[in-house]
């Protein structure tokens, strides 16, 4: 299967990300939102982006002009009738992703093969509402796309071994390395990596530490680059919450219940750096824990 046009949907934190990706490779892209000021913003995101990796010499000026014009607004999935791939990259709902697969798939033409960006729901059940199972794959970016080097590669059960190839090929031609995962809850890298930030939600509502305390015994004692409890904030806790969510029902285990505190921040719409406030409020010059 050559893919040359790729359609991502959404426009948002990830899907920006893998449209820049696309693009520096070689591939045309479509770039497709149901705000359409949200694609523009993209554009200048993907183009301050590019600007930081020329000077950083990840690439070169004609390397970010190329990409550029590789890339193009479409304002309705009327557009994606000529792409060999479409990306959804829209918000961890799976309601949502099945309406947009469901209005999605009459606009393609037979031969394209669609991917989901999902970090936790089922491939197989997301793919049982296209008309082309068989060529429905898992491929899920880790944020910062640009930065960041893995994709999980996850095969539901009609998945081909054609488009699991594609798919292998297209990540490596982006320069990122494919780790293939079976289709359960959450896949690999968040069935790990959530429960943990669950816990450090947990061990902030029972007061164990503050936010401050809990973020640095993880960075200094475990040497991690980042707190939990601002990775949290980063991914965006109404992600860290769903993921949670898929686990707790998808495996059925206690072990997998969401905090109460988790869910209180996300019923306040605190979601962290995306709406200034989380578990840390970034609305001054550097953030400030809330708790």
């Amino acid at each position: 299967m050559d893919i040359q046009r790729i359609g991502v949907i959404g426009a948002g934190q990830m899907g920006n990300g893998i449209a820049h990706v696309c693009a520096l490779a070689g591939y045309d892209v479509l770039l497709h939102d149901v705000k359409t000021e949200k694609i523009d913003a993209a554009f200048e995101l993907i183009a301050m982006n590019l600007s930081r990796q020329v000077a950083r010499g990840k690439i070169s000026d004609a390397d970010k002009d190329r990409a550029m014009k590789r890339l193009s607004a479409a304002p309705s999935l009327d557009a994606f009738s000529n792409v060999d791939l479409a990306i959804e990259a829209a918000t961890e709902d799976e309601k949502v992703k099945r309406q947009i697969f469901q209005s999605l798939c009459p606009k393609l033409n037979k031969g394209a093969m669609i991917a989901s960006n999902t970090s936790s729901i089922s491939i197989t059940r997301l793919a049982s509402v296209t008309d082309r199972p068989e060529r429905f794959i898992g491929l899920h970016f880790m944020n910062p796309v640009p930065l960041m080097q893995l994709v999980e590669l996850i095969r539901g059960i009609a998945t081909e071994e054609e488009t699991f190839q594609a798919m292998q090929g297209l990540v490596k031609r982006l320069g990122k390395t494919p780790a293939n995962s079976e289709d359960f809850p959450a896949f690999i890298v968040n069935r790990i990596l959530l429960p943990m930030i669950n816990e450090a939600v947990y061990t902030l509502y029972e007061g164990v530490g503050t936010v401050d305390a809990i973020d640095t015994a993880m960075r200094l004692g475990a040497n991690h680059p980042m707190g939990p409890l601002q990775l949290a904030d980063f991914i965006g806790l109404d992600t860290c919450l769903s993921v949670m969510q898929v686990l707790y029902e998808g495996l059925a285990d206690s072990k997998y219940r969401p905090c109460p505190l988790l869910v209180k921040y996300v019923e306040a719409g605190w979601l962290g750096q995306k709406t200034k406030r989380g578990f840390y409020d970034y609305r001054g010059e550097k953030p400030v824990p809330t708790r």
